[in-house]
């Protein structure tokens, strides 16, 4: 399940059942690390560890550390040097280093409404900024509250913020790709972009289409898987799918589809010339992936018939075909990890 869904959905049924957790975040890295600013796990009061930060010693300190901040009922830094150069080291190699926040969040009303509602938007494919305002007295941090702020401007949740601090914040936000601390006066917030779900539709349902489905769903995306076979498009083959279309033909396959630029399009069909009916449609879409299976021989053929009915070489050009990184695959399970890695290539391409 993706990060920005997983994290809030945790926190709030654990502490509707009346448990705090920690939030625990990577705000800060310097040179290479496991993972990304932004990289977020959950610790609930029993110990269980939702989400990763990276693994190995790293995310082992920082879960004793959440631990201990769970019986303190007190939020922290903590800087970890990711260089295998010393007993206070993690006993890693990846030579950087990572400032990582850990954040307890108490049993409150106001908690609960403001995770759900993190975790709805998020759902729903919204994009917005989940926003810790932290203060710092004499070497402790306290947490003075958490927001989520809108494009639009709109806040929810609890923001000390004055206006004039709100739109320093705003401003700064225009230059951001990933979770970054802002300071303002006498406090800092960590702010945290919260992108939407990029929607991955699956056109075809067969033996390659359900490990692909599943590795995509893994990583993050929401999938949804589009096939004329009902013995084929089902949730007993496809459990991850969020929505499963069985339709009557290819002829109009994306008309019931929202496809926009964070739609990614991969096309399986059982047949070349229902690739090239989706493939026809998929073209006329802003989708900002499009990738089909196919041998470079089948596809020449096909655009050489496509651009003699008019459609342009440019717009052909937006095909990944043959679909997937080179990387010698050849079962379904193989070719699906070649698909999904280049899936997240250029995910991460177009965030940048």
């Amino acid at each position: 399940m993706n990060t920005d869904i997983l994290v809030p959905k945790v926190v709030f049924e654990q502490l509707e059942s009346g448990h705090p957790v920690v939030l625990v975040s990577v705000v800060d890295v310097q040179g290479s690390s496991p993972r990304h600013q932004g990289a977020k796990m959950v610790i609930s009061n029993d110990g269980q560890s939702y989400g990763t930060i990276g693994g190995s010693l790293f995310e082992a300190r920082a879960i004793q550390e959440a631990r201990d901040i769970l019986a303190a009922h007190r939020s922290k830094f903590m800087d970890f040097d990711l260089a295998d150069n010393g007993v206070d080291s993690t006993g890693m190699i990846c030579g950087g280093k990572a400032v990582v926040l850990l954040d307890y969040i108490s049993v409150a009303k106001e908690n609960i409404e403001l995770f759900r509602y993190w975790h709805d938007e998020a759902i729903a494919g919204n994009c917005f900024y989940f926003l810790t305002h932290v203060s710092d007295v004499k070497g402790e941090i306290s947490i003075s509250g958490h927001s989520l702020l809108f494009r639009d401007g709109q806040v929810l949740g609890y923001s000390p913020l004055t206006v004039s601090q709100l739109n320093k914040i705003k401003t700064e936000l225009r230059h951001i790709s990933s979770t970054i601390i802002i300071p303002v006066e006498n406090t800092h917030v960590v702010v945290d972009p919260i992108r939407n779900l990029k929607t991955l539709y699956c056109f075809g349902a067969g033996h390659v289409a359900v490990p692909t489905a599943h590795m995509a769903a893994v990583v993050g995306f929401r999938v949804i898987v589009i096939d004329d076979r009902v013995e084929f498009a089902n949730t007993e083959r496809f459990p991850d799918a969020e929505q499963i279309y069985v339709i009557k033909d290819y002829g109009g396959a994306l008309k019931r589809l929202e496809v926009d630029k964070d739609s990614f399009i991969v096309i399986m069909t059982r047949g070349h010339q229902y690739d090239g009916v989706v493939l026809e449609q998929a073209l006329k879409t802003e989708a900002s992936y499009i990738g089909m299976i196919s041998s470079r021989t089948k596809r020449d053929t096909m655009y050489q018939a496509m651009l003699i009915e008019g459609i342009k070489k440019q717009e052909l050009e937006r095909v990944h075909s043959p679909i997937g990184i080179d990387i010698g695959s050849e079962t379904p399970e193989e070719i699906a990890v070649s698909i999904v890695a280049e899936l997240i290539k250029e995910r991460a391409r177009r965030v940048k």
